[in-house]
């Protein structure tokens, strides 16, 4: 099921998006910086040497300890995610040593007892496999040894989704995200988060191109279509183009109506705009739908804080109400709309994205690591400066009955507590965030600033609801995206302000891992595990912003010359249409969308 047109509605919102400016036609010039770039290399060479002498072939390194853990079912999540990564440093040695390993993993069976996640084993390992195959069988075919391993990482990717492709045999195609690999049968009964439907449609669909069988694309776009096209809008659509965070398995209609540039939800929207730079022909729907959760995220959760009305935060929805609290895993969301406008050709896309990435850097130039936390608050403009400080517990009988869902993952291994806030808080990537005590609060009265908080709010615009810092790469990406866009080297002044405060305070032992409070000195405690997303994004977004400009890169030359997509777990693929195919469909697009519009504006009316 490939998508090749948009509704008449939509093509109502692309035409009126492009009478707006145009994207400025200056030259852009990009400055390579040898010294940080190769200084990036040394920590990636670290963490990887720590992780191969103590660690490999296992998930992921303990830092500490010296020992390591299989939190993604004993496939090498490590090696498979630090790929790429390794390829466009050209490590020449890692390559090798992961090239031949990938052959050797057998997907059929998984070494722990816990069960296997769809949307974590798409990003990590389909889509690591799936770019080191692109890239090797591309422009850095010079680093493979091995041709026969190069095939197999097609091969394994194959092998992999097939092995996956059970979680879709469900009434509605929806699939499950917890598979259990000893029955092979989906639930039936639960419910899948927009991160999960929406996040698979890149790496599913490229496997579908590279190997010439539909079949893995026409799964993963047959179950997105219930996000594009809700069943219940009412529910599910609170404004246009936002939706809920859960969809049931068994009938596909939306559970909730509550949801955010947040985890759980928040790459389905990054996923829509770059389906389009995959592929213009077949993703029209997906671009158009993008433009409305674009727009309406602009008009309606954009907000400023009281203490601080110079910056621009987003923040969660419940239904048509707003919550001022925002995560660092939304914080790609700049970058995300950056691109957007990048490949609309639409500056007041990448003049939101910009707002965006800048308010995300002053949740680490304002703490004592320099590092910016897992979630944070606001109290919103419209609380006019007034501060209610009344405790937490008096305002949280209207909440008693909130719905909350356990995470299950990407969440810190043990929950963060911190003098700043009242209780833990979870957070992961592909499915609804629980809500905490703390959190319920502040809804129930965004204008509440805890009381021990308060002078830090005031100078800074944020509260801490989550201190805590599990290497993440979301601020660094948005630096990236904002300095290909503009070629303003303070974007590469603030990525290494960034570098340098991770390699500080997060690197312990033989590693790095989780610190638990990035306003602590010292950054607090610190955890015993090093995510294998460090190799995939951390470092890799952290070394193109200082490296040399090739075809991988985002709007290489400054051209807005799209050749590649990363997926999001910083995986890049070759797009399927090249940058010509694509000025075209977006050139029709103009012409076309007018005339579609007013079509659809007199049938959407009868």
């Amino acid at each position: 099921m490939y998508f090749s047109s948009a509704s008449a509605g939509l093509l109502l919102v692309f035409a009126h998006q492009n009478t707006a400016s145009p994207v400025s036609t200056r030259q852009i010039s990009y400055r390579y910086d040898p010294y940080r770039a190769n200084a990036v290399k040394d920590i990636f060479q670290f963490a990887w040497d720590g992780y191969y002498k103590n660690a490999f072939p296992n998930d992921e390194l303990h830092p500490i300890s010296k020992t390591f853990g299989n939190s993604r079912n004993g496939w090498g999540a490590s090696a498979v995610d630090a790929l790429s990564t390794a390829i466009l440093m050209e490590l020449s040695q890692v390559v090798n040593d992961i090239t031949k390993f990938i052959p050797t993993i057998n997907y059929n069976v998984t070494k722990t007892s816990d069960s296997v996640s769809l949307f974590e084993t798409t990003i990590r390992y389909l889509g690591g496999m799936l770019a080191g195959y692109d890239l090797l069988s591309g422009p850095f075919e010079h680093l493979a040894f091995n041709d026969t391993n190069v095939d197999a990482l097609l091969t394994q990717s194959k092998n992999l989704a097939d092995v996956l492709s059970f979680a879709f045999n469900t009434p509605t195609g929806i699939p499950d995200n917890d598979l259990d690999f000893t029955s092979r049968t989906p639930s039936l009964d639960g419910s899948t988060g927009p991160a999960v439907l929406g996040t698979l449609v890149l790496e599913w669909t490229r496997l579908s191109d590279l190997t010439g069988n539909p079949i893995y694309a026409n799964l993963t776009q047959k179950a997105e279509e219930f996000l594009l096209k809700p069943v219940n809008p009412a529910v599910g659509e609170p404004f246009p183009g936002l939706i809920g965070s859960e969809v049931s398995i068994r009938n596909g209609t939306f559970l909730n109506g509550e949801g955010g540039w947040v985890g759980g939800s928040d790459s389905f929207y990054e996923y829509l705009i770059k389906m389009w730079v995959y592929d213009p022909k077949r993703f029209a729907v997906y671009r158009d739908r993008w433009i409305v959760a674009a727009d309406s995220s602009i008009k309606y959760l954009a907000s400023h804080p009281t203490s601080r009305p110079d910056i621009t935060f987003l923040a969660k929805w419940r239904g048509t109400n707003i919550d001022p609290i925002w995560q660092h895993l939304g914080c790609f969301a700049g970058g995300n709309f950056i691109l957007g406008g990048l490949v609309l050709d639409a500056q007041k896309y990448i003049d939101f994205g910009i707002k965006l990435t800048a308010a995300c850097r002053e949740t680490y130039k304002s703490t004592l690591t320099g590092i910016g936390p897992e979630t944070f608050a606001w109290a919103p403009s419209t609380c006019n400066g007034t501060y209610d400080a009344k405790p937490a517990s008096a305002k949280r009988g209207m909440h008693q009955n909130a719905r909350s869902k356990v995470p299950t993952k990407r969440q810190p291994s043990s929950p963060a507590k911190s003098p700043f806030v009242n209780t833990p808080f979870s957070v992961n990537r592909n499915g609804p965030s629980s809500p905490g005590e703390q959190e319920l609060a502040d809804a129930a009265d965004p204008c509440h600033i805890p009381s021990a908080q308060r002078e830090f709010y005031n100078k800074n615009g944020f509260y801490f609801r989550d201190p805590s810092y599990d290497v993440r790469p979301e601020v660094i990406e948005s630096y990236y995206y904002a300095y290909r866009a503009t070629g303003d080297k303070k974007y590469q002044d603030w990525a290494w302000e960034a570098i340098q405060a991770i390699n500080t305070t997060a690197r312990q032992g033989v590693g790095f891992t989780r610190i638990t409070d990035v306003n602590a000195p010292g950054g607090g405690g610190n955890d015993d595990n090093q995510e294998s997303f460090l190799f995939a994004e951390v470092l890799k977004y952290s070394f193109l912003i200082f490296s040399r400009d090739g075809p991988w890169q985002v709007n290489y030359k400054g051209e807005q010359e799209e050749a590649w997509v990363y997926n999001t777990e910083a995986h890049p693929f070759k797009v399927a249409a090249n940058y010509a195919d694509r000025k075209r469909v977006k050139e029709g697009g103009k012409k076309g969308g007018k005339k579609g519009g007013k079509k659809g504006g007199k049938e959407g009316g009868k």
